[in-house]
């Protein structure tokens, strides 16, 4: 099984100058049930079915499977989707040897900025980029399955 090992941080201060890529996204969720989520998401022009399982009791670690789908077929999947979208620009940026995903979003989750970085295993040394505020990892109100559900402006 494929797991993916992340954490999650809030952001403050400049990150988009010290991004080399963005792209927009829009998300929908099939299923949000904790532990196993359904998701599909629209990317620059492509789609993506995505399923993750349980995070471990730490909040870093999870399953996860995904697929690349024609973009019509992930547009017609997106009618299958529960009520509610994330809508985001993730920006790119580079910190010593890792990729930072830093999403900034929009709509009901408008005001709320995270980054994430992904690693090969749970305690992995990482280069916290000035832009890195305090951990959120675990914290489950800030997965997007559950911003879908309670966006961030009503907390």
């Amino acid at each position: 099984m494929a797991q993916e090992i992340e954490r999650k941080f809030l952001v403050s201060g400049d990150y988009k100058s010290q991004a080399f890529a963005q792209s927009r996204i829009i998300q929908g969720y099939i299923s949000s049930a904790r532990g196993r989520t359904v998701r599909v998401r629209i990317r620059d022009g492509k789609g993506y079915l995505t399923i993750k399982g349980a995070s471990n009791a730490s909040g870093t670690s999870r399953y996860e499977w995904e697929r690349e789908l024609p973009l019509n077929e992930a547009e017609e999947l997106m009618k299958l989707c529960e009520p509610g979208v994330i809508d985001k620009t993730r920006y790119l940026v580079r910190s010593g040897a890792h990729v930072f995903e830093v999403d900034e979003f929009y709509g009901e989750n408008e005001g709320l900025v995270v980054a994430e970085v992904e690693l090969s295993t749970e305690d992995e040394a990482f280069v916290k980029p000035a832009f890195i505020g305090q951990e959120v990892t675990g914290d489950v109100r800030y997965y997007n399955s559950q911003l879908m559900k309670k966006p961030y402006t009503i907390w």
